[in-house]
């Protein structure tokens, strides 16, 4: 079964009070003027990257389907409403039947994005869409922000082994949402067992320095544990005396010990010194793990270390210091009334300083050399450049209120390789920087 089939099959519970008071309160004065209807295209964007970063990964766009597939206001939410005097009983009315009739066009998930990026395209109703600004927002800015820390993760760690474990350094349900868009970003596991039934992600894990301590010696906690899960186990080795604890867990599992696993110390002096051990103990194939509070330029630093396998907690569920993309929902055009074939208008807010935007439903491609390396993002509103016409990034999600664009995640995963590799070699790099290439408006 791949992950798209078991997000289906596990299911979401309604999203449609995941929202702000204001847009319920803009649906009824629509409806009251009678602009509710007229036809109306909303974008997800930002304006500038996190600080220091060079490039963004969007992630969460398999969550923003099931979050419109799921937004409807049952009879529960609609007392709530009522009773809480939010709107009035003619939306109410409208709320009891809503259930997006729209389109939607965005960024494919995985793929990289830049400043002015039209990531998400929304087109409907005003009223269908604008009541979906601020579930949309906050799945994209945190899922993107989580697999953009992870995405220079994985670059850092060139190819070796990252495990998330961040579970218990964030909210149970973001725990689940980090999981995934550290999987997006190249982690290739999860602790979180609740991420594993919801998306298929790889789970793993053995033992924390409890179990240790609840032993009369560390030997005795070995052997349980080897007992119990194999001689491939990986253990704990630092909580006395790791030159000890390494030899014992060998003595015990033999020279077929899957890992030993490296919470603490100096993670650089200790790796060289237990690799050095184990091999003279004949275990040359047992894999050394890296765990306490790693994040990109930790990873980075221990890459001249005889390190298989990092596992990433705090830094990662945070965003690596940047927990939010800063995206914005706006509207861009809209009909001058509702009138099925009333021509679209292009709006922007034209706030002084850097909170003005572009109107106009927009289109992307990303232009390459003739290596295939890129040069720009190119954002537009009229016709796209024939040399850029193959290179358009939008693609199709959701068709008149259906979804049309599910995918497993491993291909959102290598997708997001893919695109990475397409950019400039100073993309990866962990020093401050811009946007990797510019955005151009044409």
């Amino acid at each position: 079964m791949n992950t798209a089939d078991l997000g289906r099959r596990v299911g979401v519970p309604s999203t449609a009070l995941f929202t702000d008071q204001y847009e319920l309160t803009m649906v009824q004065a629509a409806l009251r003027a009678g602009t509710a209807d007229r036809h109306s295209v909303f974008e997800a964007f930002t304006r500038r990257l996190p600080e220091g970063r060079r490039y963004g990964v969007v992630a969460g766009t398999g969550r923003v389907l099931d979050a419109v597939e799921n937004f409807h206001f049952d009879d529960e939410m609609i007392g709530f409403l009522r009773q809480q005097e939010i709107v009035d009983e003619p939306t109410l009315e409208w709320l009891a039947g809503y259930r997006f009739s729209g389109d939607v066009w965005g960024y494919p998930e995985g793929e990289v994005y830049f400043p002015g990026s039209p990531i998400l395209r929304v087109e409907g109703t005003f009223a269908e869409c604008v009541l979906l600004e601020t579930v949309i927002l906050s799945i994209l800015n945190h899922d993107s922000a989580i697999a953009a820390a992870a995405s220079r993760m994985s670059a850092a760690a060139g190819g070796r082994r990252l495990i998330e474990m961040g579970a218990r350094r964030t909210h149970e349900l973001s725990a689940v949402a980090s999981a995934r868009a550290a999987y997006v970003g190249g982690f290739d596991a999860t602790s979180d067992l609740a991420a594993g039934f919801r998306w298929a992600i790889p789970t793993v894990g053995t033992s924390a320095h409890a179990f240790t301590l609840l032993h009369d010696t560390e030997r005795d906690a070995f052997r349980a544990q080897v007992d119990s899960l194999g001689r491939g186990t990986t253990l704990l080795v630092d909580t006395y005396d790791v030159t000890e604890a390494v030899r014992a867990a060998v003595e015990i599992a033999g020279p077929e010990l899957g890992a030993v696993r490296i919470d603490s110390g100096d993670l650089l002096l200790v790796a060289h010194r237990v690799r050095q051990q184990l091999d003279e103990l004949g275990a040359t194939n047992t894999k050394i793990v890296v765990t306490s509070d790693l994040d990109e330029y930790a990873i980075a630093s221990l890459a001249a270390a005889p390190v298989d396998a990092y596992g990433v907690g705090t830094q990662l569920v945070t965003g690596s210091g940047h927990p939010t993309c800063s995206m914005v929902y706006k509207l861009v055009a809209r009909a001058g009334s509702g009138e099925p074939d009333a021509p679209l208008v292009p709006v922007a807010k034209k706030s002084l300083g850097a909170k003005a935007s572009k109107g106009g439903r927009k289109w992307a491609a990303r232009r390459t050399d003739e290596h295939g390396v890129a040069e720009a993002e190119v954002v537009g509103t009229g016709p796209v450049p024939e040399a850029l016409a193959d290179r358009q990034l939008l693609v199709e999600l959701v068709r008149d209120g259906e979804v049309v664009a599910r995918e497993p995640l491993d291909a959102v995963r290598d997708r997001h390789v893919a695109a990475r590799a397409t950019l400039p070699m100073s993309a990866i790099q962990l020093s401050r920087g811009e946007a990797v290439i510019p955005t151009e408006y044409v």
